[in-house]
């Protein structure tokens, strides 16, 4: 789909004469001419679907936040603090829509001066998928903090440490997601298909090939790889941390029970990240490796609710 209509889309083509229309203007530009220009009709109308499948599922998850708040704020059943809330997720929601399309605009864009094969920008990708994070980790602690009965825990030296430790891992967990982005873009996760080493080597020699340096951080699949893989030991080094310190501290059963779900789950997510690198990253195990990333974003932020403070 190359170009964007919130009402006018969402009725696909149904004719042959419509799509090969649609396939016409998908023609004009690079994806096609440098990378699919051997595309049959058929082939194009399954990534069609793809796309139009993302897109639609994007409009429902709109309705299920706008629909419900306009109801219930008209009914009197949100409370001042709550009404803001909704305000703020309702314009995230809108604001993921456009950034969506951003997104999609810079791989359609002619780059006469680039040798890379047409791609969307890793920035607007990084920034899609950080504002999606925003908006679900919002959503998930706004349900958390409404259905979860705070626990009345003491506030000792001990717990104000757990609890700083758990917001640190949970914000280290958010980068590592992020950074996936930028693996995703860049298609980092096919440079190096070795673990632990990369190659022979544990530094790459192409680590810093791209001068000025700091663009390596974002623009060279070496070092994007490098750097996820960086995040992601440290945010297991991290969770195995928090997990041993609080065994030393009493905890009730359900916030004992997200303590362990959380190391559980940083184990699989691990497991599916060695995975994915050795294998040549399968579209279905990476994907199920992001969805693993999403899982333990939420089992962290259960945690975090479970031990947030009680209001006085």
């Amino acid at each position: 789909m190359v170009d964007w209509h919130l009402v006018k889309e969402m009725k696909p083509p149904r004719t042959q004469q419509e799509w090969e229309a649609e396939f016409q203007k998908y023609q004009q530009f690079p994806e096609f001419k440098i990378l699919n220009h051997d595309m049959t009709l058929p082939e194009f109308k399954f990534i069609w679907y793809m796309e139009y499948s993302h897109r639609m599922w994007g409009r429902l998850v709109g309705l299920a936040y706008i629909l419900p708040a306009a109801y219930f704020w008209r009914r009197g059943s949100l409370s001042r603090p709550l009404k803001g809330r909704v305000l703020a997720l309702c314009g995230l929601v809108c604001f993921q829509g456009l950034l969506g399309w951003y997104m999609v605009k810079s791989g359609l864009e002619e780059k006469p001066d680039s040798y890379d094969i047409p791609r969307v920008s890793q920035y607007r990708l990084a920034a899609h998928l950080g504002s999606a994070l925003v908006l679900y980790s919002a959503s998930l602690w706004t349900g958390l903090s409404l259905l979860l009965p705070q626990h009345k825990l003491p506030e000792t030296k001990q717990l104000l440490r757990l609890r700083q430790y758990a917001h640190g891992t949970t914000a280290l967990i958010f980068l590592t997601a992020l950074s996936g982005a930028f693996v995703a873009g860049l298609d980092a996760g096919l440079v190096y298909n070795s673990f632990p080493k990369m190659g022979e080597r544990w530094i790459p020699d192409d680590l810093l090939a791209f001068t000025p340096v700091l663009r390596n951080i974002f623009e060279n699949p070496t070092t994007v790889q490098f750097d996820h893989r960086i995040l992601g030991i440290a945010s297991f080094t991290a969770i195995t941390a928090l997990y041993l310190f609080s065994r030393k501290i009493p905890l009730p059963r359900r916030t004992r029970m997200a303590v362990t779900s959380l190391l559980a789950v940083a184990c699989v997510q691990v497991g599916l990240g060695i995975s994915t690198l050795l294998l040549y990253v399968p579209t279905p195990l990476a994907a199920t490796h992001q969805s693993g990333s999403l899982a333990l974003l939420s089992t962290a932020l259960w945690l975090m609710s479970e031990l947030r403070r009680v209001p006085k």
